[in-house]
This record gives C-alpha cells, structure tokens and sequence, in this order.
C-alpha cells in the first residue's frame, strides 16, 4: 500500500526501511536509533545572532544563519564565523524523537569570532564553495560538476603562502562527505587525493585542533570510502592485457595537480603518488598483481616516482619473507596465494593499497599515550568482502624507522604492529612476528585477521602539549591608522616644542593670560604623546607583563589616564572662561590669580578617577593575552575601568563643551546684530574665530573618538587619527605662525637687519605722508 510521506522512515543514510507512525517499536532490532523520518533528516537553516570582530578590535553585531545539516553532522554558519584558534563556531544537528532536531543553544556563551584577518587562508572561498554545494548553485550529481568542485578545492590548497585552519579541515571533510552521497566518480580521485596530500602538510597544532572536530577522522573515512568505490572504473578488468598509449601523467598535469599517476590497466593496476600519500588500485585477475612493496632506493625491478621512492608490485606468488630482506625496504604487503583464492571465491575482485608517509591524519585527542607510530602507515583494502574479518592471516612489513631515528622515550612495552580504530592505536587482532628486541629489527614482520590501516607503534609515555588559548588567525590592524597616529603625534610634538619656544624667548607674549593657558594644554598634551608614542608602547607592555612586572604597568596606565584626564580638563576650563568671557561678564577683568587657581583644578581633579581604578581594579590596566598576541596591548583601563576612568568623564566634558560652545556662538551672534564700535566688532570677530578653532581641536575630534568608541564605523577611527594626533601642531600654526606679533618677534630675531630696515622703511613713509600733507595744508591756504 501506499506510504504517506509523513510517516516513511529512513536510515541516516537515506535508504526507505519502513512506514509507520511513532507509537511503532521494532523489538530486537538494534538499529531502532538509526531510523529517522524521511521527510526531517536535515536540519534546515535558522538565523542566529553573534558578534564580529572588526578593524581594530572593535565588535558589531551580525545575522547570520546556519547551514543545512545531516544528522549526526557539525554545521557551520553561512558566513564565515572563526575563533582566534581558527576553529569554526559549529553547533549539532541531533536525532531526537526520529527528526532532526537542533542543539540548543540556551546554555552557550555569546559568540564572538573573526570574519576578516591578518592570515592569507582560504576558509572564505572554502566555505563560499560548500555553500554553493549545499544551496545547489553547484551542480555534484553529474561528472562535470564534481570535477568542477573538487578542481576547485585542489587549486585553493595548493596556493603558496596560505595558513590552513583547522575549520578549513573541517569544511573539506563536510565536502568529502557531500561527494560521498553523490555517484561516485574515479575522475575526482586525483584531486582528492591532492587536497589530502596537502591537509597532511599542516601544522601540527592545526590538525589537533581539527581533531577536537572529529574532522580529521571524517576527513580520512570519507577518503577511504571514495577510494574503495571506484576500482572497478580505475581497473577494469575489460582493459587487462590492452597496451596504454600513455601510462604516465604529463609533467604539466603533475605539476598542476601535484599527484603523478601512472595507468598500469593492461597488468591491472593503477596508481597514484605523492610525497604524503600514494593509492595503488590492483585487479589481480590481470596480472594476479595482490600486493606491493615501496623502496627508498632504486634497484632492479623498481618503478622511480618523482616523490622519492621506487615500487614494484608483488604476485600472489612471491616469496614476502624474500622481499623482506630486500635493501631499502620502507613497507610491504601482500595477500598470499591461498588467502587470494578464498577471498577471491567470496566475490572479491579488487584491492586496494594506500600508503600515508606519516601519521598526520591519524590523530588521537587524549593527552597521554602510552605508544605512538614509528614507521608509514600502510592501509589494506578488500570493498567487495562483506565479512571484514579475514579467513586467514595477511601479512605485511613496516621499517622500524626508531632505529633510522631514535626516540629515547621508547620502551619494549607496548610495542609492536597495530590498527588506527578511529579514537587511538590499537592491537587487536594484529599480531607482530617474534623478535628478540623489536625496537633494533630493521623490518618489523606484522600479521592481521581484519583490514584497516596499520603502523608499527613504539611503547612509551608520549605527552602532547595542551592547547591552551592557541592564536592562528588575528583581527586586521590598520597600519594606515597606526602610521597616521605616529606621524600625527610626532608632528604635534614638533609644534608643542615650537610653542614652548617661542613663550621662551619671548616674554611679551608667555606673560598673557592666555598664552599660559595655552601652555598648561600644550603640557597635557605632550605627556599624553610622550607617553603613547615612547613610553607606554605595545612592545613595552608586553614586555613588563611577561616579566611579571605588573606595578609598573599599572603605573604606565594610570599615568596615561591621567595625562588624558588633564587634557580634557584643561579643555573644559577654556570652555568657561570663553562663557564667562562672552556670556556672563562681558568687558568686566577676570578675579587675581585665577590661572593659578584653574592650574590647580586641572592638574590635580584627574587624580580622583585615577586613583580609583588603579586601586579598586589594577588589574584593568593589564593587556589581555589576546592583545599581547596581536600586539595591539598596552597598559591602559579596561572593562569597568576604562568606561567609568576614561570614557564617561571624557564624554561629560565633550558634550558640556558643546553646550557652552553653542550658548557662546549664540550668545556673540546675537551681539553683533547690535550697535558696537567697528574696533569692538573686529575683536568679536577675532575671539570667535578663536572659540571656533579651540572647540573644533579640543572638542570635535574627541567627539570622533567617542564615535568610535561606540563602534559607529572605521570613517570615525580615520576623522579621529586624523584630527586628535595633529592638535599640537596646528596649535603652533594658530599661535605661532599666523599670529603677526609672534611672526615680527621672530623675524626680529633671526633677521634683526631685514627688520630694522623695515623699520626704517615705516618711518621714512610716515615721514613723507607727513610732509605731503603739510605742503598740501600750505597750499590750500594760499
């Protein structure tokens, strides 16, 4: 009868088992939890909400959305969501109650991640192309368009320079695994083989990290999977006995690809090689071809590769105690005549050889091992054996490479041959030839009842090193910021030096109010820059802290603070005084010694809030480790700290500054509409123009800062860079340069003959103004 489509029920894998309702059991058989609803194995997409680190280590939030996923599967976000450990943010898709079912997320930690970095990787075009996979923009049902996906995916790992991240290794595993629902096609074997060939370079570090994701097992069973569905299209038995007009792979093909293939069909063999990984297809029905041996050295009989080995195939005939004391011998195997006869009455046709120059994908999570491979790792398969325990022994052979290079941690226990089950190394049902010291035999003779991937393990206490806060990716710094700073601040020095100059050798101009105004600003101002730009730097706080030297650095923030505090104190007294002046008491002298008295408000006021953080949270002012990594650290208020130390005053005395600015501007404004004297209105003028050059350097530009701050856009990080580090020097062209009286002071003193002529030259024109006047006075009288 016909079966609704809400009550069909699957296995994971997709194939129909039954139809019924939920209320059904299926008593005795142990599959129960391996049925799922047909129409909910996936769980679809759903937005989620996280936050991105941006330039300069600011954060904005962002929608994002979760891929599509299978059961059983970790999913990735659409956009790419990375941890400074470049572990991508993944979330479960769980079976629960026969549907697929989401991880809940109720007890997780807001996310935090990366989009953009410093590191050339490839995780944005990866994860752009698993989209396309996933949304169907990108055909994998038909040879064209998985030839298509994984020429692409080879041509991205085999980019120089690019750092691979372990959620790269993880999106290529979801991407073998897609190809693994998919027909299977042998013309995608080489790429795929490249891309592994490629993950099997990586770091250390990142495969372990990509382990904490089960992808570097996923990543292996997939490929394994693939190479075991596709010997019947690489060795067909159709080909055995017909001449190959090119067996080999041309040198541009090999270069592109970085695997040499080498179509050996009419013997009934296949092969592909690399320097990490080599695949040997073998159809014995040929050739009975059942077994191969690779070699460090030529030698008679031996295939070269370009990837530094030689190899011959072995029959089912051959002698493997022979080829065992053959010269250079890295590993062997072989299914002997009888074993080849049995296996092959069951239905067996093709074998299958791969072998891994090391054991980078086979990574075990736990910290502690007690042995560890010491030779390449040989895998051995039968696709066609249902029963994947063998009927009898398969021997094969592995060079003991802790003779070619000692470990001193080796010891006899636990040596010997064993399997990779996926979680760690294991003996059972391997067997490893008597020996009288295993860790001296050159050749270590190994026997096994079932089939999976070998190595010799060498006995001993392996620890690997904790993760801990490991940092692969950093957020972008802009170096366009950092020098804009730099140049900034230098130049305002220049001009602070410049101003305190001129206040020192002339005293006509340092002895007005406002010039010793102006002073006590432009000493703020330079310790602040002195402090930014020499003192308290990146490379010197992370110096202090890992040296322990924590006073020091809470020291160097709080006087930061501080010089910072000053500054905008000094900004809010000049904002008074122009109110007083303007507003309030206009034409009336200010009380005796009232910049002694303002002096004494700025420089000691900020010492409250300074104070404060440093004693209740000297700790605020330590650079994080993130930071320290980044270089972007230095000792300064955070968190609580630099909000309430920092930020707050700073915004209370910006937008005071505004309001007094817009009441003078309103007030003068209003003023001119009035009758006043010309020589009054000239010198409004000039105090406006004054207020407005003060507020726009003192006020606007910490208004950008606040901006940013608030993570408003990078336009006001730039406006704010620009604007702030260039106070100093703008100040020395206002006061300085375009003032006419300190322009004449200093001409007078450099060119002290230009201005007596000068001089001279005003006197003589008064003095002819003078008697053409007096000549046309006498004349008139005439």
């Amino acid at each position: 009868s016909h079966c609704p489509a809400e009550r069909q029920m699957c296995r994971q894998n997709g194939t129909f088992e039954y139809c019924t309702g939920l209320e059904v059991r299926y008593p005795g058989k142990k599959t129960e939890t391996d049925l799922v609803y047909c129409d909910s194995m996936f769980c679809e997409p759903e937005e989620f909400q996280h936050d991105y680190i941006t330039r300069n280590h600011d954060q904005t939030p962002h929608q994002n959305q979760w891929k599509r996923a299978r059961i059983g599967e970790r999913a990735t976000l659409h956009d790419v969501c990375l941890l400074r450990n470049g572990m991508p943010v993944t979330r479960w898709c769980l079976l629960n109650n026969f549907r697929a079912q989401w991880e809940s997320l109720e007890q997780h930690s807001p996310v935090v991640c990366l989009r953009r970095f410093r590191e050339h990787t490839i995780s944005g075009d990866l994860n752009s192309l698993h989209d396309d996979v996933l949304e169907g923009r990108r055909r994998t049902n038909d040879t064209q368009g998985r030839r298509e996906m994984t020429g692409i995916m080879r041509t991205m790992f085999r980019q120089r320079e690019r750092t691979l991240l372990p959620a790269d290794i993880h999106v290529t595993g979801q991407m073998f695994s897609t190809l693994m629902q998919q027909e299977k096609d042998a013309s995608v074997s080489v790429d795929l083989v490249s891309v592994c060939k490629e993950i099997m370079s990586s770091d250390s570090q990142v495969l372990r990290l990509s382990a904490e994701l089960n992808a570097t097992n996923s990543l292996l069973s997939n490929f394994e999977s693939y190479m075991d569905s596709i010997p019947g299209q690489m060795v067909p038995t159709d080909r055995c006995g017909k001449v190959v007009p090119n067996p080999t792979s041309d040198a541009t093909t090999t270069a592109t690809t970085g695997v040499e293939t080498y179509n050996f069909s009419d013997i009934g063999v296949q092969v592909l090689i690399t320097g990490n990984l080599s695949v040997f297809f073998a159809n014995p029905s040929c050739d009975r071809i059942t077994g191969i041996a690779i070699y460090s050295a030529q030698a008679g009989g031996r295939r070269s590769s370009s990837s530094g080995f030689w190899y011959r195939f072995l029959r089912s005939t051959d002698d493997l105690k022979k080829v065992k004391e053959e010269d250079h011998l890295e590993t062997a195997a072989l299914l002997p005549e009888n074993l080849w006869q049995v296996v092959k009455a069951k239905g067996v046709t093709y074998i299958i050889f791969k072998v891994y120059a090391h054991d980078a994908l086979f990574v075990e999570t736990s910290r502690d091992r007690s042995r560890k491979p010491r030779s390449k790792v040989i895998s051995i398969s039968l696709p066609e054996l249902e029963d994947k325990s063998l009927p009898l022994p398969l021997p094969f052979l592995l060079r003991n490479e802790n003779l070619r290079d000692p470990d001193v941690r080796s010891i006899h226990l636990g040596t010997g041959c064993g399997f990779w089950n996926y979680e760690t190394w294991s003996s059972e049902g391997v067997t490893t030839a008597s020996s009288s010291d295993l860790l001296r035999d050159t050749i270590i003779e190994c026997h096994t009842q079932h089939l999976t991937q070998f190595a010799f393990l060498v006995g001993g206490s392996y620890r690997t090193n904790d993760l801990g806060e490991e940092v692969l990716i950093t957020p972008l710094n802009e170096r366009v910021l950092d020098i804009i700073s730099i140049v900034g601040c230098s130049m305002s020095l220049l001009g602070i030096f410049g101003i305190f100059l001129t206040a020192a050798l002339f005293k006509s101009w340092r002895s007005q109010a406002s010039t010793k105004v102006l002073l006590h600003l432009c000493l703020a101002m330079c310790l602040q820059m002195v402090l930014f730009v020499f003192v308290n730097t990146d490379d010197i706080s992370e110096q202090l802290v890992v040296n322990g030297d924590t006073k020091r650095c809470v020291a160097l923030g709080a006087a930061m603070q501080y010089s910072i505090l000053v500054l905008f104190s000094w900004m809010l007294i000049i904002a008074f005084l122009q109110f007083q002046r303007y507003v309030t008491v206009i034409g009336i002298e200010r009380p005796s010694h009232y910049i002694l008295k303002a002096a004494i408000v700025a420089w000691s006021l900020p010492l409250i809030p300074t104070l404060l953080v440093a004693l209740i949270d000297p700790d605020s002012y330590l650079p994080s480790a993130a930071q320290l990594s980044t270089d972007t650290g230095i000792c300064y208020p955070s968190g609580y700290g630099l909000t309430f130390g920092v930020v707050l005053p700073v915004t209370l005395i910006t937008v005071a500054n505004l309001v007094i600015f817009v009441y003078v501007f309103y007030s003068i404004s209003h003023s001119l509409n009035q009758s006043i004297h010309k020589s009054e209105r000239k010198m409004v003028v000039k105090q406006i123009k004054l207020s407005i050059m003060l507020f726009f350097l003192l006020g606007l530009t910490w208004i950008f800062g606040i901006f940013a701050f608030m993570q408003a856009g990078v336009a006001f990080s730039y406006m704010f860079c620009i604007t702030a580090t260039m106070q100093g020097f703008v100040m020395f062209v206002y006061f300085v340069l375009l003032d006419a009286a300190n322009r004449r002071a200093w001409v007078g003193l450099i060119c002290p003959t230009k201005m007596k002529m000068d001089v001279q030259k005003r006197t003589t024109e008064l003095q002819s103004m003078t008697t053409s006047s007096t000549n046309f006075t006498s004349r008139s009288h005439q």
